[in-house]
């Protein structure tokens, strides 16, 4: 195990633990439901998915209503998120690990993050988008809040905890032989199912 980040031991530690015990409900996972089915309308045989930064598994809640019949695996440091993740979704790969030291000998159809890109250190960023790439044998889904130029906002109170940027763009710059598939925009204020101003971007290799 390398040395941790403070972004890492930040969500491995308390904070995360707070963070999942947070966020749970119908209500989230409805809105997530609508939200995958908007990213998955372009994508064809999509029957393996990996998600990095999965918490206790709103979106894999999400995923195993609209594609029962994939293969659902996640990433995620906080143990007690894994672990409810597991008791939830037995039926899913998890790794309670870091995203930096995840390593796989196989690769899923579609890798994605979503509203975790903006917790990473900015340092290490290329290494994330490392491993969306390398695990990705077709899709990467990018799913983030977005700035034309790198920002860093406070997050309940937390600083270097919160960045903004174009995390997609800068994704393809790094990698050329991907195009962007499609792209769009959830409002928090949407009537029926809102999310939190995410922009979302799928490219494919």
């Amino acid at each position: 195990m390398g040395v941790r980040t403070e972004q890492e031991l930040f969500w491995e530690g308390d904070f995360g633990n707070l963070y999942t015990e947070r966020n749970q409900g119908l209500d989230w996972i409805a809105s997530n439901t609508s939200f995958f089915s908007k990213v998955l309308h372009r994508l064809s045989k999509v029957e393996s998915l990996l998600e990095f930064g999965a918490n206790r598994g709103l979106n894999i809640s999400a995923l195993q209503t609209l594609l029962p019949s994939a293969h659902l695996s996640a990433v995620e440091i906080n143990s007690s998120a894994a672990k409810e993740l597991k008791k939830n979704h037995p039926s899913a790969e998890v790794f309670n690990t870091s995203i930096f030291e995840f390593e796989a000998s196989r690769q899923w159809d579609l890798t994605f993050t979503k509203g975790v890109l903006i917790h990473i250190n900015p340092d290490k960023l290329p290494e994330a988008y490392a491993a969306l790439y390398n695990n990705s044998s077709r899709y990467i889904l990018i799913a983030e809040y977005y700035n034309p130029s790198p920002v860093e906002l406070s997050y309940r109170g937390h600083s270097s905890k919160l960045f903004k940027r174009d995390f997609a763009g800068e994704f393809m710059d790094i990698y050329k032989d991907v195009r962007l598939v499609d792209y769009g925009f959830i409002y928090h204020r949407d009537t029926n199912f809102p999310q939190d101003d995410i922009s979302w971007f799928v490219m494919e290799k």
